[in-house]
């Protein structure tokens, strides 16, 4: 059976893999990816310690609300740099180092 400490390991391991992916890129859009890979161990800890709270399932309510932050944040971090590459014409952040109006 699949116990809590299971659990923690994956999420320290896609956190990881996010931090890793965070630091060690220069695309935006990869970036993006690592933040919603450390999101994502965030809410699979959420879960995980649901366990405890079996009478308002308050791990898995706040863990849904999570999710629907994620996906609006990522819907607008999306666009944000469709129009900075429309812009720029470069997802890389070391290179865009000036704002326009």
């Amino acid at each position: 059976m699949i116990g809590l400490n299971d659990f923690m390991i994956v999420s320290v391991v896609l956190f990881c893999i996010g931090l890793f992916i965070i630091v060690s890129k220069k695309n935006a859009i990869q970036i993006l990816i690592g933040i919603e890979l450390m999101l994502n161990a965030a809410i699979l800890n959420l879960v995980a310690f649901g366990k405890y709270d079996r009478i308002n399932n308050g791990g898995q309510m706040f863990a849904l609300f999570a999710i629907v932050l994620a996906a609006a944040t990522t819907a607008v971090a999306l666009a944000i740099i469709l129009n900075v590459y429309r812009q720029y014409k470069t997802i890389d952040p070391d290179k865009i180092n000036q704002l326009k109006d």
